[in-house]
């Protein structure tokens, strides 16, 4: 018997040669059917033999058939015709089982060849990604040789560098994490599964064997005759060792293997770079926050994969004391849960891979930045009020807008400014001084804003705001969903104004106008706290309440009533109630209110809307002759100001504290109406005004 100083296996001895050892390990498990149908054939012509030689015992000998079958087989056969079915049965089961281990290590291994060519696909992603941030670049710097506003040009040209600079970090670390994951397929993802692949076979080769010697033991029972014979057979299958099959087979298919060269960094044909990190300043944040997210899943992802691999162990040993026969398992069953389990071990050692090579790669270039980082508690929001953005002061759109908020101090970002956030956070807050630290951010954004000429192109400005447009063009001018019909006759407020002269006209060759500062949320009173049922402002619930107004400013603590000291007065302003000194306030009476018909718009050949918001406003502005309603027309609808508020866009209105308004567009969801005021449609917040 050939003796062999080191077994070889196939994951070490040939590399990239998974699928003709995986068609060999098939022809040895597809010729245990053969041996199986063969001692299935020959049990019959056993079958046979016996009726035959009983027929002939019957014929020759009536009287002494019992004699006649105890020259066949004996008085007490422990073996009768057919027993050689103890052995193809247990064959074709196993065959069955070996099959479907062996696919499983085929489709396991094709999983390891997509993976690959999904991380070089990943890749080339990465790279096309990165060219065509180049080629936005080069487009900026052209834009800036011929733009007229310089300053402008140049700074959505550094912009666009900024984040070309990170695209190319995102790309270098990409080349890094698929040089390491190639890495470890060819040495140790496909040498593993292939090593599992020569168990199987060998493992194949020692349940065959066990079986060859269980029908020995039969043949050497029932045919005494041929003893010699048999002991020779078992001789013949102790020397069939399982690792000289698999030496047989790598000695014959051994190859010269050509390792795929380590991707490298390409520069965009459009802009010539090296492969260095950028370690700016802006490039730095944007590391940090990358370097603080692998950091903190590296450690959890060790722990993890090194649990997995002490099982993966332990399944190990059992499996090697159930070959031994220490152990009653069901071998095939161990083996399947043992791959499993590698399975798991692989998907985690990915992520673990990943993680240390970014870290790596990150420190290696800037070091820890991590170090003295003050890095937010971000948790992922769904902001369903109006939220702007603390870092490009941006409004986070959306019907469920996405974005993050720190738990400690409430700084609120979008998904995409996430990594760009510095790492500044002051700690856990207080309400108050959350709220300054929102507006301190807020006008740092504002500013940047200004300094950049306006917000990022990428960012969606609202749109101008002006009354002629919410007429001309069918919709509000200010949000998508406030589509008007055109169909039906116009209210007063709805008037469709003269033409504007061609010499103050924008037409569409001309420049653009403008650009605008987008309006920064002024969240209402009470930051949006639903008012108690019956106190709504609009006066659904309380019809019959009198309506008064303050004629002396009165405080909670004491105030120094008059002598004698007036009755209180039950009072409710907004969602609040209490009492007031009756003498501090004054009755309205419910004709106060001028009538709609009383504030009919007016028109002249200058004037391009209609003063209903201005009939209640002083004296002094021009007004044209009086012209009847049309018939038909919609009633006007009036809100009335709760609150003083001051625009912080020239898209909203100012308002004092009773000022009224005409209602054009109630509030649709987003906290915001549409009013007029002197023929001018801005926004101001729903929860400020009331109908009145």
């Amino acid at each position: 018997m050939a003796e062999v100083d080191v077994a070889p296996t196939l994951g070490s001895e040939l590399k990239d040669g998974f699928k003709p050892a995986s068609a060999w390990v098939a022809g040895g498990i597809a010729w245990l059917d053969d041996i199986q149908s063969f001692y299935r054939e020959r049990s019959v012509i056993e079958k046979e033999y016996s009726a035959k030689l009983n027929a002939l015992a019957k014929k020759y000998f009536e009287k002494k058939t019992r004699k006649s079958a105890s020259l066949s087989v004996g008085d007490t056969p422990t073996m009768t015709p057919g027993s050689l079915e103890r052995v193809a049965e247990p064959l074709k089961q196993m065959s069955v089982r070996f099959e479907e281990l062996r696919k499983r290590h085929a489709e396991y291994a094709e999983k390891l060849e997509r993976e690959r060519d999904a991380s070089y696909a990943d890749l080339r992603k990465m790279k096309g990604k990165y060219d065509a941030v180049c080629q936005e670049v080069e487009s900026k710097r052209k834009k800036t040789e011929s733009s007229f506003d310089k300053a402008k040009a140049q700074s959505s040209f550094q912009q666009q560098l900024l984040d070309m600079n990170n695209v190319k970090n995102t790309y270098l670390i990409s080349i890094n994490v698929t040089n390491k994951q190639k890495e470890k397929y060819y040495y140790e993802y496909l040498p593993e599964v292939m090593d599992s692949l020569q168990d199987l076979s060998e493992f194949r080769t020692v349940k065959l064997n066990g079986l060859w010697t269980l029908a020995s033991q039969l043949e050497a029972n029932m045919l005494q005759q041929s003893s010699g014979q048999v002991d020779r057979l078992g001789q013949e299958i102790i020397r069939n060792q399982p690792h000289l099959d698999s030496m047989m087979y790598i000695r014959h298919n051994m190859g010269g293997f050509q390792e795929p060269p380590d991707k490298e960094f390409e520069p965009s044909p459009v802009w010539h770079d090296d492969g260095v990190m950028v370690v700016d300043e802006a490039a730095k944040v944007y590391l940090r926050n990358l370097l603080n997210k692998s950091k903190g899943q590296l450690g959890e992802l060790r722990r993890e994969a090194d649990k997995k691999r002490r099982e993966v162990e332990g399944l190990r040993r059992v499996k090697q004391r159930v070959r031994d026969g220490a152990e009653q398992k069901d071998e095939v069953a161990v083996v399947s849960q043992l791959f499993a389990m590698q399975e798991d071990l692989h998907q985690v050692d990915r992520k673990r891979i990943t993680v240390e090579v970014e870290t790596s790669t990150i420190t290696s270039a800037v070091g820890d930045v991590t170090l003295g980082a003050k890095n937010h508690n971000f948790k992922s929001q769904t902001f369903k009020i109006p939220t702007n953005c603390d870092l490009c002061g941006e409004r986070i759109w959306g019907l469920s807008a996405k974005g993050f908020d720190c738990r400690d101090c409430g700084y609120t970002c979008h998904s995409k400014c996430e990594m760009k956030v510095p790492a500044e956070c002051p700690g856990e807050q207080s309400k108050e001084e959350r709220k300054k630290l929102k507006q301190e951010r807020q006008e740092a954004a504002n500013s940047l804003l200004k300094a950049t000429g306006g917000p990022p192109e990428h960012v969606a400005e609202l749109p101008t705001l002006g009354r002629s447009d919410t007429v001309t063009s069918g919709t509000s001018g200010y949000a998508a969903s406030s589509q008007r019909s055109m169909t039906g006759p116009l209210s007063p407020a709805e008037e469709v104004p003269p033409e504007v002269p061609t010499a103050t006209r924008p037409t569409s060759t001309g420049p653009p106008p403008a650009a605008r500062k987008n309006r920064v949320i002024a969240p209402p009173p009470a930051a949006y706290i639903s008012e108690l049922p019956g106190s709504t402002p609009n006066g659904s619930s309380h019809g019959s309440e009198q309506r008064a107004k303050m004629l002396t400013q009165s405080t909670t603590a004491n105030p120094p009533l008059p002598q004698p000291a007036p009755a209180g007065v039950r009072v409710r302003a907004g969602y609040k109630e209490g009492l007031v000194p009756a003498s501090y306030i004054e009755p309205i009476a419910a004709s106060a209110a001028p009538p709609p018909a009383a504030i009919a718009p007016q028109h002249t050949g200058q004037s391009s809307y209609s003063n209903s918001g201005s009939s209640i406003g002083t004296a002094g502005k021009k007004k044209g002759p009086a012209v009847a309603p049309r018939r038909g027309a919609k009633k006007l609808k009036y809100v009335e100001a709760l609150y003083e508020y001051a625009a912080q866009s020239d898209a909203e209105h100012s308002m004092a504290e009773g000022e009224r308004f005409v209602l054009i567009k109630e509030d649709s969801g987003d906290g915001w109406a549409e009013v007029e005021k002197g023929g001018v449609t801005k926004s101001v917040p729903a929860n400020y005004v009331q109908v009145v």
